[in-house]
């Protein structure tokens, strides 16, 4: 039988990492030692007390669909955080918990973007976001971003790119793969100009918890009519739990609910109990630890890139990644990781999964393997660098 698929369908692009993940799988299952720094999925299991919840609620039988918003108990621990970690008054109502951050992402995209509308992006940003608009009939304008601007969307962007179809702009605050942060002062500035063209303003802070040196700002601080995308899986370590938030003004919550119901009716039961512990202080001690533990990784691996020779123009504040610019090695970033997977059994990702501006010159490493591994896969690196041929 033949079969015809629709259009938006054909229209979303693999991961093109998936190819490189399944070939260093078989080299691992032949044997061979892989370090795998191309998932960003730290390598942490999630925290004991937050097992321990997951557990509990188990067996009493915590079992059953939840309301679509989520539990309340959950959505006023979220706004117990906002209030001892940002300072901010956000009314439990506005939450709603979503099947991970994608379940957030799928919300807002559903919400705010008819068919033929799109959103500004930054280009490179997590494939993700422009696969979700053309699910909606909607598009993502992509905006070539690199190291003047921190690989970040500025006003400047908005105000160029702007167009009769643009209704809104999505940043990443930390972003994937750059890491890069928007200070305070920067959201309020793109919050001011997409407000004077009547856009809406999202910011994805699923990264937030894991910055180095900076504490990250909620764009809530500057603009309480955002919409704030967050997740338990990177800063919460609960990536297969699958659950994350949406923050919307007031008055789009019970569009969201409704569209909660139909798209997923709840968020995982089991996953919404458990994440309860995350907010108790021996769990966000864990975490901090975790943290600390990022940034020592960090400052291992983005020196030592350097002295191999990898451009990394801009110092990441957040998230785990490091974006790195291959161009002193030629040849295409595809080929460059297929190589380093054959002959060294390193796994890291090509650009081209993160948008077209300059993508074939760019790699991004996630630094979710301990010191010792990190320092193999860079004596393993360093070699493989002799033999590469562009």
């Amino acid at each position: 039988m033949a079969f015809s698929f629709s259009a938006r369908s054909r229209a979303i692009e693999p991961f093109h990492v998936m190819a490189l993940l399944a070939r260093a799988n078989e080299l691992q299952a032949a044997g061979h030692d892989v370090i795998h720094l191309e998932i960003g999925e730290p390598d942490f299991s999630t925290a004991a007390p937050i097992v321990a919840a997951g557990q509990a609620a188990l067996g009493v039988g915590h079992t059953r669909y939840t309301a679509a918003r989520g539990l309340p108990q959950l959505r006023e621990a979220i706004a117990g955080f906002y209030a001892s970690r940002y300072r901010l008054n956000v009314d439990p109502e506005r939450i709603l918990i979503t099947p991970g951050g994608s379940g957030a992402l799928l919300l807002a995209s559903s919400l705010l973007v008819d068919p033929g509308k799109h959103w500004l992006l930054a280009d490179p940003g997590y494939p993700c976001n422009r696969h979700f608009l053309r699910l909606v009939e909607g598009a993502a304008q992509l905006v070539p971003v690199g190291p003047q601007s921190r690989y970040q969307l500025t006003p400047e962007h908005i105000q160029q790119h702007w167009n009769q179809d643009s209704v809104g702009a999505l940043l990443a605050s930390p972003a994937n793969p750059t890491g890069t942060l928007l200070h305070k002062d920067e959201l309020a500035a793109l919050s001011a100009v997409l407000k004077a063209r009547g856009g809406h303003l999202v910011v994805d802070e699923i990264y937030h918890g894991l910055t180095y040196g900076v504490d990250a700002s909620s764009v809530l601080e500057v603009d309480d009519e955002a919409f704030v995308l967050n997740s338990f899986s990177k800063y919460f370590g609960m990536t297969g739990w699958r659950l994350g938030w949406l923050v919307a003004p007031p008055e789009a919550v019970g569009e969201l609910e409704k569209l909660a119901q139909n798209l997923y009716i709840s968020a995982p039961s089991v996953a919404q109990y458990a994440a309860l512990a995350c907010f108790e202080a021996d769990t966000l001690a864990i975490l901090e630890e975790r943290r600390a533990e990022f940034a020592r990784r960090r400052d291992f691996l983005l020196p030592a890139l350097r002295d191999l020779g990898f451009g990394i123009a801009v110092e990441p504040e957040g998230a785990f990644y490091l974006y790195a610019d291959i161009s002193a090695f030629g040849g295409d970033a595809y080929r460059f990781c297929q190589h380093f997977i054959e002959t060294e059994h390193v796994a890291f990702t090509p650009g081209v999964d993160f948008g077209r501006y300059q993508a074939d010159h760019h790699v991004r490493f996630a630094y979710t393997q301990n010191l010792e591994r990190l320092q193999q896969a860079v004596d393993r690196i360093a070699r493989g660098l002799k033999s590469w041929r562009p």
